[in-house]
C-alpha cells in the first residue's frame, strides 16, 4: 500500500462513515438476514447467533456476533470435536460467502468495529504478541482488511500481522474503498477461505523463532 496522509480520514470521517454505511448496509440486507437466520435454526440448530469475546481498539474486550457455522458435536469425554467435522456443508458455504459475517454489522454499528482493520482475534491470542504485532489494536478491527484481501486463511500470521500494521500505517480513504472493494470480489470468487493444513486457520501460538533466539 502506498504511503499517504490519512490522519484527517482517520480521526473524523472513517467512524462516522462506518455508522452510515452499516445502518444502510443492515437496512437493505434485511431480508438476507432473515433468510440465513432461518436456515441457520433449521441446519444447525441453535442459537442462531455464535457470540465471542474480542479485543477490539487498544484492546478493549468486546462481544462479535457471526451466524454460527459449526455444530456441538462431541465425543463421549462431552468435548467438542474438530472444526473439521463440525464444520458443515452449509457451514462452509456461509464461511466461503462471508456470509456468515453479515452480524458484525452490529458490531460496526456499535463503534466496536469498522468495515476496514485488523481482523479481531482470540482473547487469549493478547499474552502472545510481540510489540509490534501488539500495534495492530492501535486501530478498531475490521469486518475485512488488508490482509484478508492478500490472502486470508491461506497465509501465515507472521504475513497477516506484517499486513495488519502495514495498513495501520498507511490508513487513507481510498485504500479502505479499494480493501472493500476487493473484499467484494474474493467473497464471490470465494478464494482464500481455508488455510492449506486445516479447515480453518491453525490457532496462533506465539512467535516461536523469538522464543527459540531467547
Amino acid at each position: 500500500m502506498m504511503k499517504s496522509k490519512g490522519g484527517i480520514y482517520r480521526r473524523f470521517i472513517k467512524r462516522p462513515m462506518d455508522f452510515v454505511l452499516s445502518l444502510l448496509a443492515i437496512s437493505i440486507l434485511s431480508p438476507i438476514f432473515l433468510i440465513v437466520a432461518i436456515l441457520v435454526r433449521i441446519k444447525l440448530g441453535s442459537p442462531i447467533i455464535f457470540k465471542q469475546k474480542r479485543p477490539g481498539l487498544n484492546e478493549k474486550i468486546f462481544t462479535m456476533y457471526k451466524f454460527r457455522t459449526m455444530t456441538d458435536e462431541r465425543d463421549e469425554k462431552g468435548e467438542l470435536l474438530p472444526d473439521s467435522v463440525r464444520l458443515t456443508k452449509f457451514g462452509k458455504f456461509l464461511r466461503s460467502t462471508s456470509l456468515d459475517e453479515l452480524p458484525e454489522l452490529i458490531n460496526i454499528l456499535k463503534g466496536e468495529m469498522s468495515f476496514v482493520g485488523p481482523r479481531p482475534l482470540l482473547v487469549q491470542y493478547l499474552p502472545l504478541y510481540n510489540d509490534h504485532q501488539k500495534r495492530r489494536h492501535e486501530v478498531r478491527p475490521g469486518l475485512s482488511g488488508w490482509a484478508q484481501v492478500n490472502g486470508r486463511n491461506a497465509i501465515s500470521w507472521e504475513e497477516k500481522f506484517v499486513l495488519d500494521i502495514e495498513y495501520i500505517d498507511n490508513i487513507s480513504f481510498i485504500g479502505d474503498w479499494k480493501i472493500i472493494l476487493l473484499t467484494i470480489k474474493k467473497s464471490l470468487i470465494r478464494e482464500g477461505i481455508n488455510s492449506e493444513t486445516a479447515a480453518t486457520m491453525e490457532p496462533f501460538r506465539g512467535n516461536e523463532k523469538e522464543r527459540l533466539m531467547l
